[in-house]
């Protein structure tokens, strides 16, 4: 069992999940990035604060786009395509753990065995970050520290900015060992052609 029955040309990613995975990207990472400058909350002038606030509900508007996505947009972009919920592609994630052991990269159509499992905790953990953050931008008001359970809501979202840093150490290392070894993957996700073999 060492390859799907899925081809790498019906998988080829459209234009809206590369729209939605680029709007992921940028906006999850300035999210991370200001999260640091966000403690100025507690104080009436809170720059910091706002631009994480923006940064984060921007993420949160394309996680849940992307979440429809999952459920109505092309077959190569539904959930139930490719997130590791089955036998077979739980096997799939051994076999290419077990190929990461043997200092090789696993031949998989994307998001297919450890890819989809890497793909499916980035995107539950950005969600968790977006339904966090969006509570706390529609019921936290700046200027006085969280009480109750906004404090709660906003532990709860803290602690997820480590579940998305490791996420994206993950997926960044993914795809700069793919560079190195000459799969281009990552160019159609800014829009570019694949460099011809």
């Amino acid at each position: 069992m060492t390859a799907t029955n899925v081809s790498h040309d019906r998988m080829e990613l459209d234009g809206l999940t590369r729209f939605i995975h680029l709007g992921l990207m940028v906006f999850g990472i300035l999210a991370l990035m200001t999260g640091f400058l966000a403690g100025d909350y507690k104080h009436q002038q809170h720059l910091g604060f706002s631009f994480h606030r923006w940064f984060g509900i921007g993420l949160a508007a394309f996680v849940a786009l992307r979440l429809w996505h999952g459920f109505s947009g092309p077959r190569e972009a539904r959930f139930r395509e490719w997130v590791p919920y089955t036998r077979e592609r739980l096997l799939f994630i051994v076999e290419d753990i077990k190929t990461l052991l043997n200092f090789q990269l696993p031949e998989r159509p994307p998001r297919q065995g450890l890819s989809g499992l890497v793909q499916t905790f980035g995107l539950a953990a950005f969600a968790w970050m977006g339904a966090t953050g969006a509570l706390m931008f529609f019921l936290m008001t700046p200027g006085g520290k969280a009480r109750g359970f906004l404090h709660l809501i906003k532990e709860m979202h803290e602690a997820g900015w480590w579940l998305a840093l490791i996420f994206l150490l993950i997926h960044g290392g993914a795809v700069i060992l793919h560079a190195l070894a000459g799969q281009d993957l990552w160019r159609q996700m800014f829009f570019l052609k694949k460099r011809s073999d």
